[in-house]
């Protein structure tokens, strides 16, 4: 097989998104757009990921990883340019190099694979992705002989009457002969009102020397659509949603209202699923068969397992076991592990900590620092105060322990196995197993004391 290259340009600040976050780096279905691009580059089976950076270089490094190569654009001085800093890197090198903006979250492996093939197997020189526009303007067009090659790309402003009616409009993305890449950027001028080296000169200086170039329709406009600006932004959210939504939804997934279910890019859900309107499902998310989420949950890098329940609620960070009921108004804070078969009801809050099997907190508690054995009653109203004002402390309460309503469990301090803390106790020494823990004031009654 040909060898493989991509060039990804992210070196463009992206003044129109009027934003101190580099342009690139904004998300989209929570994963930074030059993220989902070198992701997608995958299963293109690229030998050489090239990514060129300039404005917030050390932010786009740290975001993408040392598994690739970089290359800094220090002046903006155009897209030809651009490429011209990867030479260092691809230089003599025999095979081809897909050029693809940073900026195309929406873009898909599939296409790009599709683009090297067709490229490949027609033994071009230069293939340009190209894309079919209801309404072309602002876009160049792309002008096609009898046999389909391009006779010529023509810009917007320049194109005659009957050229601003072709619908095939120039996407920013090419595949190149690598070497013929590099030869033919030595001859790209900067004679333009910009004074800046565009890389699509490439493609007519090629065409000069009778070189065949040739271009690749995507199936999908949307899916080649640049962002250069908040409502661009918001128009590849949109389309990055859809997507997502009908897929799950193929792979038996109920999403009752997709308008208003949100699905990040790295989330896996199981089959029978069921997601009410309101849920948000972000980073890395793990969901099991059978679930049902939401309404109006918010589940993030967490782990839910097969036929748990989620309503109302926020989950980050978590590992939720099967069969588990949260909510409703429940929020789980990082660290939070609960086994098979939990309860956790309205308004707890629970904070690294871990829950056994069958344990329960039905209402209006919360559990930080903690580890809860199995078959566990945690009564309304229970904490465990784990915080002195300097340092955290550790709470235990073994398997089968009781808790009434209202205890506060100072910690450190254990709770031992089949043990009963009476309702209204502040337990501040180790309770043994089979005990009955009370720290309460004795009543006293006072009769007739309102009458004085």
């Amino acid at each position: 097989m040909t060898n493989r290259f991509a060039v990804v340009l992210a070196a463009g600040k992206g003044t129109r998104m009027k934003s101190n976050l580099y342009k690139v780096l904004h998300p989209v279905a929570g994963k930074p757009m030059v993220q989902h691009v070198v992701d997608q580059l995958e299963p293109c089976r690229v030998e050489k990921i090239v990514t060129i950076v300039g404005h917030g270089a050390e932010t786009v490094k740290e975001q993408l990883g040392g598994s690739i190569g970089y290359a800094l654009q220090e002046e903006q001085l155009g897209t030809g340019h651009a490429v011209m800093q990867a030479e260092e890197q691809l230089l003599d090198r025999e095979g081809t190099t897909l050029v693809v903006c940073g900026d195309t979250p929406l873009l898909t492996g599939e296409t790009m694979k599709k683009v090297f093939e067709f490229h490949e197997d027609q033994n071009a020189k230069a293939t340009i992705l190209t894309a079919h526009a209801d309404d072309p303007a602002g876009y160049g067009r792309v002008l096609r002989d009898e046999a389909g090659k391009v006779v010529k790309i023509v810009e917007q402003k320049d194109a005659s009457e009957n050229e601003k009616k072709v619908q095939e409009i120039n996407t920013g993305t090419y595949c190149f002969d690598n070497k013929a890449l590099f030869e033919t950027l030595k001859q790209v001028g900067n004679d333009n009102s910009q004074g800046e080296y565009y890389l699509p000169d490439v493609i007519e200086i090629l065409q000069e020397q009778g070189e065949a170039v040739f271009a690749y329709q995507s199936s999908d406009f949307y899916e080649t659509m640049g962002v250069n600006d908040r409502v661009a932004l918001s128009e590849a959210e949109k389309w990055m949603k859809k997507r997502t939504n009908e897929y799950w939804m193929r792979e038996g997934v109920t999403i009752i209202d997709p308008l208003q279910t949100y699905i990040g890019a790295d989330v896996t859900i199981g089959r029978d699923t069921v997601l009410h309107p309101g849920t948000v499902l972000e980073g890395e998310v793990a969901v099991g068969t059978g679930c049902v989420i939401g309404p109006h949950s918010e589940i993030k890098n967490s782990r839910i397992a097969d036929h748990t329940v989620i309503k109302q609620s926020v989950v980050h960070q978590s590992d939720i076991g099967s069969r588990v009921n949260i909510g409703p108004y429940t929020h789980l804070r990082p660290e939070t592990v609960l086994d098979d078969d939990v309860k956790v009801g309205n308004f707890v809050e629970l904070k690294k900590m871990k829950m056994g099997r069958g344990s329960k907190a039905s209402h209006l508690s919360y559990l930080g620092d903690a580890e809860i054995g199995s078959s566990v009653n945690i009564g309304c109203g229970s904490i465990t105060v784990n915080y002195d004002g300097k340092n955290k402390h550790l709470t235990k309460v073994e398997d089968g322990a009781f808790i009434g309503c209202n205890s506060n469990l100072i910690a450190p301090v254990t709770v031992g196995s089949g043990s009963y803390v009476a309702a209204g106790s502040t337990i501040t020494e180790d309770v043994p197993g089979d005990s009955l823990a009370i720290a309460r004031e004795r009543q006293t009654n006072k009769e007739g004391y309102i009458k004085k």
